[in-house]
């Protein structure tokens, strides 16, 4: 639980702040031909296998490393994060009103005032969901990690070294030999699912509208 915990939330720190950016260029801005190229490598991006993913980071991170570690999971987790949140954020920028935009720039501000304070708000609920639909997805992954974080029997909170997660721990039990390593397996998944179920309501509470 910890393992997992922690990738999910490194990989939040890098992926979210990065897709989100990435989302709102391409609302406001990402007309032209890079904001094209960006669209069309998002989109791209979304369908590769995780695995791919997985085999990259590995290359990329791991063998320069010398090991795998808890690091190279949170990486290749807010890979595979980035589009899905810049994809998702771009669809809920454009459907704030137009006339939200008009009205802010005629009182006099700036383009980056208008997307920071008008549009982001407006958008929030909806850039919410997108996120907790990436957190729900890159929670669920095992392959990545087998490749990048492997596992670790042991308690962990060191990045730098191979950490244990839940996804792994199911498949590890889950292919094991023995009825009660199934049982376990069907344990994690509760508890992952049910963790999963936990982050979604609290961000549908604090996102909800107030009136």
């Amino acid at each position: 639980i910890l393992g997992s915990f922690l990738m999910t939330a490194v990989a939040s720190l890098i992926g979210l702040p990065i897709g989100i950016a990435a989302g709102v260029y391409l609302a406001e801005y990402g007309d032209g031909w890079f904001g094209k190229i960006v669209r069309f490598v998002a989109d791209t991006m979304t369908g590769v296998p995780s695995i791919i993913v997985g085999i990259f980071v590995f290359t990329a991170v791991v063998l320069p490393m010398g090991r795998q570690s808890g690091i190279a999971g949170s990486v290749a987790l807010a890979i595979i994060m980035l589009p899905i949140v810049a994809r998702t954020t771009e669809e809920m920028i454009r459907l704030v009103p137009k006339s939200m935009r008009e009205g802010a720039l005629a009182l006099g501000a700036p383009n980056w005032r208008v997307s920071w304070d008008i549009v982001l708000p407006a958008a929030k609920a909806g850039i919410a969901t997108g996120a907790m639909l990436a957190i729900a997805r890159i929670s669920g992954e095992t392959a990545p990690l087998l490749f990048t974080a492997l596992n670790s029997r042991f308690y962990n909170v060191y990045l730098d070294q191979p950490m244990a997660s839940l996804t792994v721990q199911i498949f590890n039990y889950a292919t094991g030999p023995f009825e009660v390593q199934w049982q376990m397996a069907w344990a994690a998944t509760l508890v992952l699912v049910s963790l999963i179920l936990v982050i979604n309501v609290a961000v549908r509470y604090i996102t909800r509208k107030r009136y």
